[in-house]
């Protein structure tokens, strides 16, 4: 399952195509940010990122666009710009048929974080960890749209399966559609529980990492504090020695001392 995700913005607006399926490795295959001038015209500013976008749908050819819910916020001018950018890659999904959803940023943190409270920095680190990506992906909504898709293809796509079960089965009153749904309600929760336990294994190889890191700066540094006290005894020693010959004054001889693309992706 190929999903292109959405942060809709119209200053930024970010775009994340990964590959993959429940229980299998993610993939990036793409990462980008659209960016509209902001002395333009609204109207130009939505062709633009209209057009960009088509590139990206007819390039990477996803299975489904996953798309950020606009939620309320105290800044009317900035909820108004995400909500009409957001309506784009919708009209894009509804021209080709292709199946959209809708994520709250919160379903976004849970599904890759575990943490509907999760800030960009977390949701960040996770996503470079769940992609094995060598560097993070920046800016913070290029991360975001990478978000939005794992987490469409962790979630979304066994409802996706509920939902065409119903359909083929002739609604949701039907007896084989309510056993298919139940069925496929057990597959999205075994879908989450190794979500689950995916991240929980990539938290604790992170911190094993981190362990180790700081167990060796341990034995360094108690390496580094024994040598210390070594030279501090044998410096004690010769002072000791030397106020004892002081001490002989009367005897001779006293002594002196500083993404994209990935390449290989299937166009």
């Amino acid at each position: 399952m190929r999903v292109l995700g959405v942060d809709p913005g119209l200053t930024r607006c970010g775009l994340g195509v990964v590959d993959g399926g429940v229980g299998r490795p993610l993939r990036m295959v793409a990462v980008g940010v659209i960016r509209t001038p902001t002395g333009e015209a609204v109207p130009q500013r939505l062709l633009a990122l209209q057009a960009e976008l088509e590139r990206w749908v007819e390039r990477y050819e996803p299975d489904a666009i996953a798309v950020e819910r606009v939620f309320a916020r105290h800044d009317v001018s900035t909820i108004m710009g995400t909500a009409q950018a957001s309506a784009i890659p919708m009209l894009a999904a509804a021209a080709r048929g292709l199946p959209l959803a809708m994520h709250t940023p919160s379903e976004v943190k849970a599904a890759v974080t575990g943490n509907g409270r999760a800030d960009k920095a977390q949701v960040t680190a996770m996503i470079s960890r769940i992609l094995r990506l060598a560097d993070p992906p920046k800016p913070a909504d290029a991360a975001d749209a990478l978000a939005l898709a794992v987490c469409h293809v962790w979630r979304g796509g066994a409802q996706s399966r509920i939902d065409e079960a119903v359909a083929a089965s002739g609604g949701p009153r039907s007896a084989r559609a309510a056993q298919l749904a139940r069925r496929q309600a057990a597959q999205r929760q075994e879908a989450e529980r190794q979500a689950a336990r995916q991240r929980a294994a990539i938290r604790e190889a992170a911190q094993r990492q981190q362990a180790g890191a700081s167990g060796q700066a341990g034995q360094a540094g108690q390496a580094g504090r024994a040598g210390q006290a070594g030279r501090s005894g044998q410096t004690g020693g010769s002072a000791i020695v030397a106020r004892g010959v002081e001490g002989l004054s009367g005897l001779p001889g006293t002594v002196r001392t500083s993404v994209r693309s990935v390449p290989g992706s299937r166009p």
